[in-house]
């Protein structure tokens, strides 16, 4: 992960991905690209003549500069590599346009101006979905983000979880432990592409070891299930497949990616 993506934005979760982004960089040796996406597209009923616009503007940028002052501020007194680039636009379309010079986009756990929304990121969701590069939600209580901690990969045995496993190697390289773990339901018969012992041999062959176990489900979800795991092994994060099923049938029906997106207990790695 030498080149790492860092959405800049200021809500309650900021402080805790810029310290899991310079986690990773100093561990591996890695450069931050700060990208501060700003839009100045403003809607206000009936204001057919922008005038709401023209009144938002100053007081957006004002913001935004000041949110740069306080970061780079901060950035100087590290001993990290890193850059910022400013850039006018949604954030998610920035994002996804820059990633493709990238090995990792960091994002906080909700949407931009819903900060502490109990509900899944559309931008991370978006992020994971369509670009080519992982994505890591960091939720904002994370203090730390420790690459030499146990990681879990939940697995599932489909195309997504092998992509996520996949990106997820150069930092499963400084994890002390690798953990795969299959949730299990007893009435349900799951459909596995790749089996664990798959997965295991593919990360062997890059010399990590994995210890695979399979987790009862019980009454909990998922998501819960999973959590709860990693919380027990002294897990740095899950690592996950995103949205398995289509992308309807998790918005209507529910499912793992969802409802991990909506209150993740540790950092999660997506791919699709």
């Amino acid at each position: 992960m030498k080149s790492i993506l860092l959405h800049i934005d200021g809500d309650s979760c900021m402080e805790a991905r810029l310290q899991a982004a310079m986690d990773i960089a100093r561990a591996h040796d890695g450069h931050i690209t700060c990208l501060q996406a700003v839009t100045y597209e403003v809607f206000a009923p009936g204001d057919f003549y922008g005038s709401a616009m023209a009144a938002a503007m100053p007081r957006i940028k004002e913001a935004a500069e000041s949110l740069r002052s306080k970061i780079e501020a901060d950035l100087r007194n590290e001993d990290v590599s890193w850059e910022w680039r400013f850039i006018s636009g949604r954030a998610e379309h920035r994002l996804l346009e820059q990633s493709a010079l990238h090995d990792v986009i960091i994002v906080g756990p909700n949407d931009i101006g819903e900060d502490g929304a109990r509900g899944p990121s559309t931008m991370a969701g978006e992020l994971a979905m369509r670009a080519a590069v992982p994505v890591l939600v960091i939720p904002g209580d994370t203090q730390r983000f420790d690459p030499t901690a146990p990681v879990l990969i939940a697995w599932n045995g489909s195309s997504e979880a092998s992509v996520a496993l996949r990106s997820a190697v150069p930092l499963l390289t400084h994890a002390s432990a690798v953990h795969i773990a299959c949730v299990t339901e007893k009435r349900r018969k799951q459909r596995v592409d790749f089996s664990a012992r798959e997965a295991a041999a593919y990360l062997n062959r890059y010399g990590i070891s994995v210890e695979v176990s399979e987790i009862e489900r019980g009454d909990a979800k998922v998501s819960d299930t999973l959590f709860a795991e990693a919380q027990r092994l002294g897990c740095s994060m899950v690592v996950m497949g995103a949205y398995g099923h289509s992308r309807l049938a998790e918005m209507l029906l529910g499912g793992v990616t969802r409802r991990s997106l909506s209150d993740p207990k540790l950092p999660v790695l997506l791919a699709h």
